[in-house]
């Protein structure tokens, strides 16, 4: 079944394009992941967009950087593929769909399926991310890096700051959804 992409779909589509790009320049240094508000912008997109249109403007903004604007956290163009961190980004294509898919079978929206969706699609970021940043180093820019080193700077120093992005995005996503529902 395909729907039609309305105006006001494209436009809410570009709008989460451009909260992402802005989160990636929100950021505070840790080593080797950079933590930005992309994580709560992509969540956003499919929380409040549904799957198939959080993911699209995901992926509109991953084309966009791969494509040579600037708006990764650090730079953009098609070099970007290996960069270790680059994994994350595709993590959040598919963590957006996913949450947005959980929302919309849900029945009830209530703020723990909501918060379950978020952690869902935090496992599913890091997940994706931390694969793709050890396949990068170990096999591609020959930059070795082990299980643990992998799990304390890929995971243990960022993760934090994305939990508590999870509840900021199920307090907002259960206060804007009945908005976004009328859209």
């Amino acid at each position: 079944m395909t729907q039609k992409l309305t105006t006001k779909k494209m436009t809410l589509c570009a709008l989460f394009t451009v909260l992402i790009t802005a989160g990636a320049f929100i950021k505070i240094p840790v080593p080797v992941v950079p933590f930005t508000l992309q994580f709560l912008f992509t969540m956003l997109a499919g929380l409040l967009l549904g799957g198939r249109l959080g993911a699209l403007s995901v992926g509109i903004y991953a084309v966009l950087g791969l494509g040579g604007l600037p708006i990764f956290a650090e730079g953009g163009g098609f070099w970007y593929l290996l960069k270790p961190s680059f994994g994350y980004i595709i993590g959040f294509i598919a963590a957006s769909y996913v949450t947005g898919k959980l929302v919309e079978i849900s029945k009830q929206l209530t703020l723990g399926r909501i918060l379950i969706a978020n952690f869902i699609g935090l496992f599913i970021v890091y997940g994706v991310g931390m694969v793709y940043y050890y396949i990068i180093c170990n096999f591609v820019i020959n930059t070795p890096i082990g299980l643990w080193p992998l799990f304390l700077y890929c995971f243990l120093l960022a993760v934090p700051g994305d939990i508590c992005l999870c509840f900021l995005a199920t307090i907002l996503t259960k206060r804007l959804k009945p908005i976004f529902a009328k859209i």
